[in-house]
């Protein structure tokens, strides 16, 4: 788990090192598929994971398509120095990571096993979303997106052809 939450970090902090939006969809959707991994592994099942990373598959879809019609010739280029700046201090955490938990497995006592077990064991339940105090948020957002479709749909000139002019 901390390697998920390290590597969410890590990402975080390449979004604001990367320019190009194609380079920033990556990223974005490397953060949703760790980001799921993460809510999978808290619940029971893994349905509301599957939900999310699908809706984020179809968004990051539309982000491409509306980005290689509005921008479709402009070259992706990448700075090394950067690309080294990220890599070298990501590799050293990794590494330590991996020594800390090794170490840290080769003394463990019974309390400290049994707490683990517990830790491990311990998992969230989805059902929060649909019962009185909280539903009222999910209908929220639901409503919150139907509207911004219809806005959308409504802002698009369909009989106009594509959102890009054509020079």
């Amino acid at each position: 788990m901390i390697l998920f939450f390290s590597l969410t970090l890590m990402f975080s902090i390449l979004i604001l090192i990367n320019k190009h939006p194609l380079s920033l969809g990556a990223i974005l959707l490397a953060q949703t598929i760790i980001i799921s991994l993460m809510v999978g592994m808290m619940n029971l099942n893994y349905w509301y994971s599957y939900i999310l990373f699908i809706i984020m598959i179809g968004a990051m879809l539309i982000l491409f398509i509306y980005m290689t019609s509005i921008a479709s010739n402009e070259m992706f280029s990448m700075n090394y120095l950067y690309f080294l700046l990220f890599i070298i201090p990501s590799m050293t955490m990794i590494i330590y990571m991996f020594m800390d938990k090794f170490l840290s497995y080769m003394n463990l006592t019974n309390f400290e096993i049994n707490n683990y077990y517990l830790f491990t064991n311990f998992s969230f339940s989805m059902n929060k979303f649909i019962n009185f105090p909280n539903n009222i948020i999910m209908i929220m957002t639901i409503i919150f997106l139907l509207i911004s479709l219809l806005i959308t749909v409504k802002i698009t000139k369909i009989f106009k052809g594509p959102l890009r002019k054509i020079n």
